[in-house]
């Protein structure tokens, strides 16, 4: 019989893992995918962000509604914490103009390479290719290339990620097994997703563009953040920081110079010769780029040619969307198993023993190293609190004793 069984090797299963066999418990790891950490290695494909260097309220703050109830997990495995970890697996990092931090190498599998050797040192046992298909009479069962197998664990972790990418294994398809268990799941919504724009036929030649020095705006949020225009919309940090607003089909804008007030926008504009076009005003007077003239043209026409209400137009150009991308394309989802569902250790109250991690639970947060970092704090807080009741550590009421 495993002793501790944890179903789900992305960054919050592993850190499960490596946090109970750092307790000195038996683990063993199960993945439906044939390798693990793919959504992690995925995460890298641009430069692996690990989490961001702030003062831990701001940090906490991006959390939302969430931040009370991950407060504890984030205090104990915090912003800082993420990258002593890093540098404990021998991976050296570096931060950003904006705060990011960053392995040296950008890739996430040097640093995925050395977590899992240091797991099999720790005696961590996995197996791939096994698809957890739910309980039978309190024993786990999986479908296996070898056939079924089931499994009675005294503890186990479920790390199965949202439902989103599922390609990569996060399907949600867990959901209705817990529900028939009794378990409220709270319903899934994308979250760090695009968003459909359908754009006018000028507009081809700048996608796969980058939209740099901008400022987007939803509903009372606003992000300062890098967006790419797409041939189906639109995609990256500037967008996915909004995607609670952008949900709700919230009015976007995009500030095109967000540094400057409209004061200052009409004072350059009338410095520029008046002989000039138009475009070349935009170009020289306020030094905006073509893919920002571009959004401008698509979504603010006619433009005015007062100097005033032109620069109330640069300042918050009104962009026509229809709503968020199909949920399999989103980085991650809203959603999942409810707090109230839950103990303070992460532990399923219809089913002692079993303890929720990442994005498994009902919370989210943009990307920009918040999303990992969650993720790697909910892994280890389900993983001692897990070993926790091995040990007896829990109270009557099932919450982790002091």
């Amino acid at each position: 019989m495993a002793e501790i069984v944890v179903i789900g090797a992305g960054p919050a299963g592993l850190m499960a893992a490596d946090s109970l066999a750092s307790e000195g418990h038996s683990v063993e790891v199960i993945e439906a995918k044939p390798s693990t950490g793919r959504k992690l290695l995925m995460a890298g494909k641009s430069g692996l962000n690990l989490t961001r260097d702030e003062p831990f309220e701001d940090f906490l703050r991006t959390y939302a509604e969430a931040a009370d109830w991950l407060r504890p997990m984030l205090t104990a495995f915090s912003n800082q914490d993420v990258v002593s970890w890093a540098e404990g697996l021998g991976q050296s990092v570096f931060t950003g103009s904006t705060g990011r931090v960053f392995p040296k190498t950008m890739k996430s599998s040097p640093l995925l390479r050395a977590w899992l050797r240091r797991l099999d040192e720790k005696g961590v046992k996995f197996h791939t290719r096994w698809r957890w298909t739910g309980w039978n009479d309190g024993t786990l069962r999986f479908q296996t290339p070898d056939g079924e197998v089931e499994m009675h664990p005294a503890a186990t972790v479920l790390a199965l990620g949202g439902a989103s990418w599922a390609r990569l294994g996060s399907d949600g398809v867990w959901a209705d097994i817990l529900r028939d268990k009794g378990v409220e799941v709270a319903a899934f919504q994308p979250a760090n997703m695009g968003l459909r724009v359908d754009w006018s036929p000028h507009m081809a030649r700048f996608f796969g563009q980058p939209v740099k020095a901008c400022a987007l705006k939803a509903g009372a949020s606003r992000s300062r953040g890098e967006f790419v225009i797409s041939a189906r919309g639109l995609e990256g940090g500037g967008t996915y920081a909004l995607g609670r607003e952008l949900r709700a089909l919230a009015t976007l804008s995009i500030d095109l110079l967000p540094d400057l007030t409209v004061d200052d926008i009409v004072r350059r504009l009338a410095k520029a010769p008046a002989k000039a076009s138009l475009p070349n005003r935009l170009r020289k007077a306020l030094r905006l780029d073509a893919v920002r003239i571009a959004l401008l043209q698509e979504f603010a026409r006619p433009l005015p040619g007062d100097p005033a209400l032109l620069a109330a137009a640069i300042k918050a150009v009104p962009v026509t969307h229809q709503g968020p991308r199909p949920i399999d394309e989103a980085i991650s989802t809203a959603g999942g198993v409810t707090r109230a569902a839950l103990d303070g250790g992460l532990m399923l109250r219809a089913l002692p023993g079993v303890f929720i991690a990442g994005e498994m639970l009902d919370w989210e947060a943009p990307t920009g190293g918040y999303l990992l970092t969650g993720c790697l704090a909910s892994g280890r807080w389900a993983g001692l609190s897990a070993a926790k009741w091995l040990d007896g550590g829990f109270d009557k009421n099932g919450d982790r004793k002091p």
